[in-house]
C-alpha cells in the first residue's frame, strides 16, 4: 500500500493527514498556532513557530498510524491564500508572516481604483485587488519598512514557506500565484507590467521560479528530516492553494457543481474554460487542472466568526466539554437546533476579520432584545455566515447559464449537519459534504498520488479518493423564511454602510479627536 501526507497551513491551525491510495484517511493530526495582532486589522504568524508546527503535525501523524516514514510515497502541502511570507538574504524570516485576514493594506486598493490602475492590471490579471493579496501588503511594506524588503530573498506564499523548509528548493507554485495579482493569466507567466503598475518592480529577482501543483519540485532535505521525521530524499510535490486542495477533495473537477469552504474565509468557485472579463467576480485564477480557470468570489466572512464566539463567549463551555470528553461543537449545534428557522434572531455581519461590502465594516449583531441568550446569538453566526456565502453565490450563478447541480461543501460548516442542512436551506440546493474530516490535505493527498503515477491524471485520482455522501436537500418550507431573513441581512449590510468610514476614522485617530 502507498501512503500520502498532505499538510495544510490555514489561518489559525496547522493540520497533517495521512491517506493511502484509495482516500482512506488513516490518521490526522493537528496544532493551533497563533495569530499575533499587535493592532487593529494586522493578523501576523511567528514564520519560525509555523515550521516547527509543520514538523510536529508530521511527526504525529507518523506515529498515530504506526506507517513508517520510508512508506511515504510523497508529500503536497496547502495553505491559505494572499498573504505573505518573506524569508531574508540572512537565512532567516525577513519578518512574521502575514495572514490573508491581515487589512492594514487597505488603503491601497481604493487609491488602485480610484487612479484607474485597478483597471490596467485587471486586463492581464482578471482580478481585482485585495488588501490581502501580497501586492498590497509589498507596497504597504516598501512605504512603511523598507528595510523589509531590502533584506528579501523570497517572497512566498503560505504553503511555498513550508515547502521551501521542507527541500530548501525556492519555488513558486501556479495557483496560489495566480491568484495574487503577480501573473499574468494568459500567459501563466510573471509580468514586469503588473509589478511596474504596482510600484513593485524592485522586488521582481525575489520572486521564485514557478511551478505546477503536481510536479516534484524538490525532495525532503536531510536537515528537515532531521526535525520533522520524514525521510530524507521523499518527493514533495508543488501543492496547491488550500481553496484548490479543497475542491479537488470534493471532487469539484468540472463545472457542474460549485465549491464552499466555510473556513476562515468563505470561498465560493466552480470551474470554467476561461475567464469571467467583465468584472462581475471577485477574482479568476488559474485552476490545478490545467484546461480549467477557477472562478472565485470570497472574503474572510465564514466560520472564524465563530471561532471568535468559541473564544469570547464560550470559554466555561468549551472547559467543560473538554473536561466530559466531548466537543463544544456538538453542544453548539444542539444550541442552534434548539431555535426553530422562524424564530426571530439578531440579524449578524460576520465581518469581525474583514468584509466583503465596505472595506472598513465591522462584526455587528443588530437587533438584540432583552430576550436574546448566547444561543440566540449563536444561531445568528450560523445564519450570518450562511448569508454572506449567499451574497458571494449569486454574484457567482451571475455568471452561469446552468444551475449547479449541488454545492460540495467544506471547511468546518462540513462537519456539523445543523449547519450543512441550514446550507441547503438558505441557499436552496442540494449540499454535498465528504468523509475525510481535513479536506484540504486530502486534495494534497490526491495531487501526490498523480505525481508518483498511481493515478494518470487529477481526475481520475478525486474520483477515486475521494467519498463524496449523499445529498442534503433543502426544506421547502423553509425557504421563504430565509429568503426574508436574507432580505433584511442585505438591508442591514446596506443601512450601515454611511457608518463604518466614520468608525475607521475614529479608530485611527482617537476619541479625542475633533470630528
Amino acid at each position: 500500500m502507498r501512503y500520502y501526507i498532505g499538510l495544510d497551513n490555514g489561518g489559525t491551525t496547522t493540520k497533517a493527514a495521512l491517506f493511502d491510495s484509495v482516500g482512506r484517511e488513516i490518521a490526522i493530526s493537528s496544532v493551533e498556532t497563533a495569530m499575533i495582532t499587535p493592532q487593529p486589522g494586522y493578523v501576523e504568524r511567528d514564520m519560525e513557530e509555523m515550521w516547527q508546527a509543520n514538523c510536529t503535525v508530521i511527526r504525529s501523524v507518523l506515529d498515530k498510524s504506526g506507517v513508517s516514514a520510508s512508506q511515504i510515497a510523497c508529500v503536497g502541502i496547502c495553505g491559505h491564500g494572499k498573504g505573505l511570507y518573506l524569508w531574508g538574504k540572512d537565512g532567516r524570516p525577513a519578518r512574521r508572516g502575514i495572514i490573508s485576514s491581515d487589512n492594514r493594506a487597505w488603503e491601497y486598493p481604493l487609491r488602485w481604483k480610484q487612479d484607474g490602475t485597478e483597471a490596467r492590471v485587471f486586463e492581464r490579471s482578471c482580478q481585482h485587488i485585495l488588501a490581502c493579496q501580497p501586492v498590497a501588503l509589498l507596497a504597504w511594506l516598501r512605504d512603511h519598512e523598507p528595510d523589509v524588503l531590502a533584506n528579501t530573498q523570497w517572497v512566498f506564499a503560505c504553503k511555498d514557506y513550508v515547502r521551501f523548509r521542507l527541500t530548501g528548493e525556492a519555488k513558486a507554485e501556479l495557483t496560489d500565484y495566480s491568484g495574487a495579482n503577480l501573473l499574468n493569466l494568459y500567459t501563466r507567466r510573471y509580468d514586469p507590467e503588473l509589478l511596474r503598475l504596482f510600484g513593485l518592480s524592485g522586488i521582481a529577482d525575489a520572486l521564485p521560479p514557478l511551478c505546477s501543483a503536481t510536479e516534484i519540485c524538490g525532495h525532503v532535505s536531510p536537515e528537515a528530516a532531521a526535525v520533522c521525521g520524514l525521510a530524507a530524499g521523499t518527493p514533495v510535490i508543488g501543492g496547491m492553494f488550500d481553496i484548490d486542495a479543497c475542491a479537488l477533495a470534493v471532487d469539484v473537477t468540472d463545472p457542474s457543481s460549485i465549491c464552499m469552504i466555510a473556513g476562515t474565509w468563505s470561498i465560493n468557485e466552480y470551474l470554467r474554460r476561461e475567464p469571467v472579463t467583465d468584472g462581475r467576480v471577485l477574482m479568476n485564477s488559474l485552476f490545478c487542472l490545467p484546461e480549467y480557470y477557477l472562478i472565485e468570489e470570497s472574503s474572510a466572512t465564514s466560520a472564524g466568526n465563530n471561532e471568535w464566539f468559541v473564544r469570547q463567549l464560550l470559554p466555561e463551555v468549551r472547559a467543560e466539554a473538554k473536561k466530559n470528553g466531548g466537543s463544544v461543537y456538538d453542544v453548539m449545534n444542539d444550541w442552534v437546533a434548539s431555535i426553530a428557522p422562524e424564530e426571530f434572531v439578531p440579524v449578524f455581519l460576520p465581518f469581525l476579520m474583514a468584509s466583503n461590502v465596505h472595506p472598513n465594516a465591522r462584526g455587528s449583531f443588530v437587533g438584540l432584545c432583552a430576550n436574546h441568550t448566547r444561543r440566540h446569538l449563536l444561531r445568528s453566526v450560523y445564519e450570518g455566515i450562511v448569508f454572506c456565502h449567499r451574497y458571494h453565490l449569486e454574484k457567482l450563478l451571475a455568471t452561469r447559464t446552468e444551475t449547479p447541480v449541488s454545492i460540495r461543501l467544506a471547511g468546518g460548516a462540513a462537519r456539523s449537519a445543523v449547519w450543512t442542512q441550514m446550507f441547503a436551506d438558505i441557499l436552496q440546493l442540494p449540499v454535498q459534504t465528504v468523509s475525510a474530516n481535513e479536506t484540504g490535505a486530502l486534495g494534497c493527498a490526491i495531487a501526490s498520488a498523480v505525481a508518483v503515477g498511481d493515478y494518470p491524471d487529477l481526475s481520475a485520482a478525486a474520483a477515486a479518493m475521494s467519498r463524496i455522501a449523499e445529498p442534503v436537500y433543502p426544506n421547502p418550507a423553509y425557504q421563504e423564511i430565509y429568503n426574508r431573513k436574507y432580505a433584511l441581512y442585505c438591508k442591514t449590510i446596506d443601512a450601515l454602510d454611511p457608518l463604518w468610514a466614520d468608525m475607521q476614522a475614529l479608530i485611527e485617530t482617537g476619541a479625542s479627536a475633533q470630528p
